[in-house]
């Protein structure tokens, strides 16, 4: 995504700015409208541009209206994990542990650049800051999510995001670090590098290589251009190195048993072409649905399709070892699984506290279906906290679901409409 540019210790996942987002989620086409969707005006706000040294007015869309009306059933943005009943602990450490992450984030003078002009004037950094701090003081204190609810509705304003269709019609995808076995040297078995930044990338002439042109249609050409010598370390699969770099992070695990982490650290300046979306246009997969693991699994089992496939995403991705530390996103503090987001920093303030509401995928336990996985309409408290490439809009949200296989799994199966609420208190 390329946006307001904040400094990024990891890459939303990758193909994002910091963590970028599941690109492969958005195999979807067309979208149809949200239960329970109010009407979202759309306002515009005029900047002055001056890219030929005149100066223009540039209509900009407000992203985030207020909403004076909100639902009447006063549990719609109920929160399943902060526990139901009294005693219940829920979710709420990690909920408090994101909430201080943004207001860490928010005493820097990062923040302050970062909201001077935004385009919501009445969205401060100052009153997002006390949002937060009063939020954080409901969770703690609150004996259930009812009570918590019921405080939420009374003190803050809603702000909702005007959608992908000026209807609040936002479009859902997940993302997640996964982990692999991995070399710190090349091998046989482990010959698929992953690769740091160049000393010299600013000096890089533009338009960058593609990936094509960088590692060669079967993966293994770089040594011969531009990559040679950048190698960080060696993965088994070819699969494995494309979707690090979409994801924008993974850990990786050696046969000493220590394991190291990367992150986001760069990226060539092409768009992000979807695979799934490849796959589709040529007949080889189904548009309905869709998902990462069905991609994933067609490609695995036909693998000189990789040699075909791959090299039609231009944009290449490059990492830095960041040596197990926790994963972070664009403005620079750590991502919590399931409540931190990604979106579009040009439009959305950064560190705020927001709630969606969508369904989202969860893995059947029960004897019966165990590993299918079922989709259940939930709302949840969350901080935007990162960004990604393939995240532009007011219409588009990336959700972190954590780290691992079943978050993979999980994040993969996350193609879905919803809404999303900025909270902050009310003036």
């Amino acid at each position: 995504m390329n946006v307001l540019r904040l400094p990024c210790s990891y890459c939303m996942r990758c193909d994002r700015n910091y963590w970028v987002v599941v690109y492969f989620s958005l195999f979807l086409l067309p979208l149809q409208a949200c239960n329970n969707q109010q009407s979202v005006q759309q306002p515009i706000k005029e900047i002055q541009t001056s890219t030929t040294g005149e100066p223009q007015k540039t209509p900009v869309p407000i992203p985030l209206v207020l909403q004076t009306s909100p639902p009447q059933d006063k549990n719609y943005f109920l929160d399943d994990r902060l526990g139901g009943k009294a005693g219940e602990k829920g979710d709420k450490e990690n909920l408090i542990k994101a909430i201080d992450n943004s207001l860490s984030f928010l005493k820097t003078p990062t923040a302050t650049t970062a909201y001077q002009n935004y385009l919501v004037p009445e969205i401060t950094r100052s009153r997002v800051e006390k949002s937060l701090k009063r939020f954080r003081e409901i969770v703690a204190n609150s004996q259930d999510n009812q009570e918590l609810q019921a405080t939420v509705n009374k003190e803050f304003a809603f702000y909702k995001s005007i959608g992908s269709d000026n209807q609040g019609t936002i479009l859902f995808t997940g993302y997640y670090k996964p982990i692999y076995a991995a070399s710190r040297k090349p091998t046989a078995e482990y010959k698929y590098p992953i690769y740091r930044l160049p000393d010299d990338f600013k000096t890089w002439e533009k338009p960058h290589p593609t990936r094509l042109e960088l590692e060669g249609v079967d993966a293994l050409q770089a040594n011969r251009g531009e990559l040679k010598g950048l190698e960080l370390f060696w993965l088994k699969s070819r699969m494995e190195a494309f979707i690090a770099q979409v994801q924008g992070s993974a850990v990786l695990k050696f046969a000493d048993n220590t394991t190291t982490t990367i992150n986001y650290a760069g990226n060539t300046e092409h768009d992000y072409v979807s695979l799934g979306k490849e796959l589709i246009k040529d007949g080889k997969l189904a548009q309905e649905g869709i998902t990462l693991e069905k991609v994933i699994n067609y490609l695995e089992k036909n693998p000189s399709e990789q040699n075909n496939y791959l090299p039609r995403n231009p944009r290449f991705i490059f990492f830095k070892d960041t040596k197990n530390s926790p994963a972070s996103g664009s403005i620079s503090v750590p991502i919590t699984p399931e409540r931190s987001i990604a979106t579009d920093k040009s439009l959305m303030p950064p560190g705020a506290l927001a709630i969606i509401r969508a369904p989202f995928p969860y893995i059947i336990k029960s004897p019966i279906n165990q590993g299918k996985i079922e989709q259940r309409l939930v709302s949840r408290y969350v901080l935007d906290q990162d960004t990604g490439g393939a995240i532009k809009s007011p219409g588009r949200v990336d959700y972190y679901i954590g780290v691992g296989k079943e978050a993979g799994d999980r994040a993969g199966a996350i193609i879905n409409k919803g809404e999303l609420y900025y909270l902050l208190l009310k003036e």
